[in-house]
C-alpha cells in the first residue's frame, strides 16, 4: 500500500529523528493492521475504546481506508473519503470490512467499503483515489501563527497540572483522572488550553499539535492518510460544544458523517497542527470543519463532520 513519497525537507519534520523499527507506531502494527479473510474482505480488531464504550469512529474510518487502499495499485494516492456512521460499534466483537471496486478509471478510482457487525452495517464509506496530475492552478489558506509544539505542554502534562490545582472540584478531578487513564495512541499538545474559569468565554474553535505515537516512516503515504483518518476524529466534534460547556455537559455525542480531502503528502508521525472550528450547531446536531497543517505551512488535509449532540444542564443559573 505504498506510493511516491514527499521529500523529508518539505514536510517540516522538525528535529525529531526516526527511531528504530522496534518502536513502530501501534497504529500501524495493531490498530490499522487488518486481517485478510478473502478477496476484498478484511477483519479489524480494537485497540482503544473510549469511555462511551462505543467503538472510536476514527478507528473505523482508518480501518475502512486501509481496506479500500488494499484494492488499488501503488501508483495512486488517496484524495478523498466520505463516510456515514449508521449504527453504534460493538467493542466486544471484531469488524468485518467488505470492499466493492465501484470504479477503476484512468484518472480516478472509487472504492465502496461497508463495515459490518452482527450481520448489519455499522458504517459505509466511499474512498476515491487519483493518479498524480500536476496543475498550474494552486492556492491555499495561510497556516495560523502558533507556538511550536516544543514550547507547549502535552495533553497528559496539562491534565496533571489541572489535577494539582487545590481549587479543583472533585467532580472535575474524577473526569480528568478518567481521561488520563486512557491509552490513546496519538500525542496531543493543545495550543491554548482553557481552564475551568474560562468556560464562559470559549469560542467554537480549538487548535492542537498532533502526531501518531511511535515511528511510521516515509515509504507508505497511503498509510499516513489512514493514520490521519484515525487522528482526525479525536476531539473533533467536541469543538461544537465549547461555547456551551459552562452551561451544559455532553449527555450523548456521536458522529453522523465524516469527510476528508487529502491535498499534499505528509507524515502522520511528525507534528501537524489540527485547526478545528464549528460554524453551526442546532437541532441536536453540530457541524465542525478541520484543517491539518504540516509544520512548513502546507495544508495537508481538510475535514468536515456532523454529529448528534445531546446535553444536560451543568448547573442551575441561580448557582452561576
Amino acid at each position: 500500500m505504498s506510493a511516491p513519497q514527499a521529500p523529508e525537507d518539505k514536510q517540516g519534520g522538525g528535529n525529531r529523528g526516526d527511531p528504530p523499527g522496534d518502536l513502530r507506531s501501534v497504529l500501524v502494527t495493531s490498530v490499522l493492521n487488518l486481517e485478510p479473510l478473502d478477496e476484498d474482505l478484511f477483519r479489524g480488531r480494537h485497540y482503544w475504546v473510549p469511555v462511551t464504550k462505543r467503538l472510536f469512529g476514527g478507528q473505523i474510518v482508518g480501518q475502512a481506508l486501509v481496506a479500500a487502499a488494499k484494492s488499488v495499485s501503488e501508483d495512486v494516492h488517496v484524495h478523498s473519503l466520505h463516510c456515514y456512521f449508521v449504527r453504534a460499534g460493538d467493542p466486544k466483537v471484531p469488524v468485518l470490512y467488505q470492499v466493492e471496486r465501484t470504479r477503476t478509471g484512468s484518472s480516478f478510482l472509487v472504492r465502496s467499503v461497508k463495515a459490518v457487525q452482527h450481520g448489519k452495517p455499522i458504517f459505509i464509506c466511499q474512498a476515491s483515489f487519483q493518479h498524480t496530475q500536476p496543475s498550474p492552478v494552486q492556492h491555499q489558506f495561510s497556516m495560523p501563527t502558533v507556538p511550536p509544539p516544543e514550547k507547549l505542554l502535552d495533553y497528559e502534562a496539562f491534565i496533571d497540572q489541572c489535577l494539582r490545582d487545590p481549587n479543583l472540584q472533585e467532580k472535575y478531578s474524577v473526569v480528568l483522572n478518567r481521561i488520563a487513564a486512557q491509552e490513546v495512541p496519538i500525542e496531543i499538545k493543545p495550543v491554548n488550553p482553557s481552564t475551568l474559569s474560562q468556560l464562559q468565554k470559549l469560542e467554537p474553535k480549538q487548535m492542537f499539535w498532533v502526531r501518531a505515537r511511535g515511528y511510521i516512516g516515509e515509504g507508505d503515504i497511503k498509510m499516513h492518510c489512514c493514520v490521519a483518518a484515525y487522528i482526525s476524529d479525536y476531539a473533533f466534534l467536541g469543538t461544537a460544544l465549547l461555547p456551551h460547556l459552562w452551561q451544559y455537559k455532553a449527555h450523548f455525542m456521536v458522529s453522523l458523517d465524516h469527510s476528508m480531502w487529502f491535498h499534499a503528502p505528509f507524515r502522520a508521525d511528525h507534528w501537524m497542527l489540527y485547526e478545528c472550528e464549528s460554524p453551526w450547531a442546532g437541532g441536536s446536531r453540530g457541524l465542525v470543519h478541520g484543517r491539518l497543517w504540516r509544520r512548513d505551512g502546507v495544508l495537508a488535509v481538510s475535514c468536515a463532520q456532523e454529529g448528534v449532540i445531546r446535553v444536560k444542564p451543568r448547573v442551575s443559573k441561580s448557582k452561576l
